[in-house]
């Protein structure tokens, strides 16, 4: 997966780069998915976004092409700052909204699938409404929505209802709270990995905490996206297809949803708003 961040985003494609020339693997081999910011919603913008992320990437195309966040933000030039993060001052400033119509990002989000520039086009963090209402106008179904999803936040009925309107969905941090430490955003006690439940489940298994969430989310038809950087730990994050999960073993871990989210910008964004503001009261409270 290729990050919006630009010098990510050109390490990311020096290294598709050098592993194509050496033979390794070929373009088809690959699955690039990146994702459309919060300050690029316009109809105008969007193709704009998507082909900045191209010239970085040295691409001609990405797999996969997500609006990032339901939340549209005042377009900040390329030439003034890239990435422009949340704020008139990147992640240090205030937070400025731009009232763009979803549609209308979506109807340029199919322009750019039309175009060749996306293979395939999807959401994220969209709840059953916001989705709903997607599917009432679109001409492209979004392939998959993206979210956050892990034993502590399963979100069950969004993901059936994903599943039965032919929606893919794709659970972003699937190991929950350990990306959020070093945020602040997250406590120890917050960290599902120290869960009695899920200990005896992969004990019985062979397997890892790690391993048996991962494989909770795909034996439930959701594909997942771990981060690490630890090749150690990437090859046990791919070692998910070699056992099962029983079926009380998954009545178990359902049974574990806390509803606890911690990517929240209905939490997180409150300290961008201007003085007196709503952001300042209640942040960008999508999930509300």
């Amino acid at each position: 997966m290729a990050t919006r961040k630009r010098p990510f985003q050109q390490e990311v494609g020096a290294g598709i780069k050098r592993a194509i020339a050496e033979g390794i693997c070929t373009r088809a081999d690959l699955w690039v998915t990146s994702k459309l910011w919060n300050t690029y919603h316009r109809r105008e913008h969007v193709p704009l976004a998507c082909q900045r992320t191209l010239d970085d990437l040295g691409l001609e195309y990405v797999d996969l092409y997500l609006i990032h966040f339901p939340i549209s933000l005042k377009f900040v030039p390329f030439e003034t700052r890239y990435p422009p993060e949340w704020t008139d001052n990147g992640n240090s400033g205030t937070l400025v909204p731009d009232p763009v119509p979803y549609r209308e990002t979506w109807e340029a989000m199919e322009e750019l699938k039309n175009s060749g520039k996306a293979k395939q086009i999807g959401v994220s963090n969209l709840t059953v409404q916001g989705l709903a209402e997607v599917l009432t106008y679109c001409k492209v179904k979004p392939a998959v929505n993206q979210v956050e999803s892990h034993v502590y936040l399963q979100q069950s009925s969004l993901v059936k209802f994903c599943q039965s309107q032919g929606v893919g969905v794709t659970a972003f941090s699937p190991l929950g709270a350990k990306s959020y430490f070093s945020l602040g955003m997250a406590t120890e006690a917050d960290d599902c990995f120290n869960d009695p439940v899920l200990q005896e489940i992969a004990k019985q298994h062979g397997k890892s905490v790690g391993q048996v969430c991962l494989r909770f989310q795909v034996q439930r038809g959701v594909s997942v996206v771990p981060k690490s950087q630890s090749v150690e730990r990437i090859c046990e994050n791919l070692d998910v297809s070699s056992f099962e999960l029983t079926a009380d073993e998954m009545q178990r871990i359902a049974a574990l949803d806390r509803g606890r989210r911690f990517n929240d910008p209905g939490n997180f964004a409150r300290g961008w708003g201007a003085p007196g503001s709503a952001v300042a009261e209640i942040g960008c409270p999508i999930y509300a």
